[in-house]
């Protein structure tokens, strides 16, 4: 019998390609605000990350279903959002924050009722190098990275006494559309190449194997080695 995994945020990007490939060897729940992206092997439930009643709910549904989960990556959110700090009003960056920082948390507390029976757990949260470094402009998304990074190195001392391990992944560029890419854009980066989805399912692997339980509290930077090159202006 297949265990149980949940993902938010599957219906693009990063989320549908952790979905589509995790679906061969675990039970696949997928959670998103978007359309079910209708993949064999993944049951589906409807999702507003920034209604913290109705991840209860699904939640509680889950359990009614499947009894014991054993994975959960919170990947789901607002993907970005660029705007000049003076135009930012607070309740944006209050929404951006409540999505993304506080969503995770609520999954993650919901998670535990459906790990309580189970022999291990994983939680994997998604923050994004931005939380480390950034251009103009994205402080709303950036400062809701950095409070996940931080979450996670919280809950995996919190959550000690029980067999779950909580790390986060934080990546660079990673090349989810079909917009097409530059030499430049490949070159810049020290791996010489610009992030696939491959990049972090593999790194998801990782994180989630029953055997890898001394990884925890860990953020793994996935950005072809961008975060650790000096630039200056020519």
């Amino acid at each position: 019998m297949k265990q149980v995994m949940i993902i938010t945020g599957v219906s693009q990007g990063i989320g549908h390609e952790l979905a589509r490939h995790f679906r061969e060897t675990y039970h696949v729940i997928g959670l998103d605000k978007s359309d079910d992206p209708q993949l064999d092997g993944v049951t589906f439930h409807e999702l507003d990350l920034g209604d913290h009643e109705a991840i209860a709910h699904v939640f509680t549904d889950i359990q009614r279903q499947v009894g014991i989960a054993h994975v959960l990556i919170n990947n789901g959110g607002v993907s970005s959002l660029v705007k000049p700090m003076a135009e930012l009003d607070v309740e944006t960056f209050k929404q951006v924050i409540d999505v993304n920082l506080v969503g995770t948390f609520a999954c993650a507390k919901a998670f535990l009722t459906l790990n309580e029976k189970a022999e291990y757990g994983r939680i994997i949260n998604l923050a994004s190098t931005r939380s480390l470094q950034n251009e103009p402009d994205w402080e709303a998304y950036g400062a809701s990275k950095g409070g996940i990074v931080s979450l996670t190195q919280s809950m995996a001392v919190s959550l000690a006494e029980r067999p779950i391990t909580v790390n986060a992944i934080s990546p660079g560029w990673i090349h989810t559309s079909d917009e097409s890419l530059r030499d430049i854009d490949h070159a810049q980066h020290p791996s010489g190449r610009v992030g696939k989805p491959d990049d972090i399912v593999r790194a998801v692997a990782y994180l989630i194997d029953e055997q890898n339980d001394f990884v925890n509290g860990h953020n793994l930077v996935v950005d072809g080695g961008m975060t650790k090159k000096m630039i200056y202006e020519p």
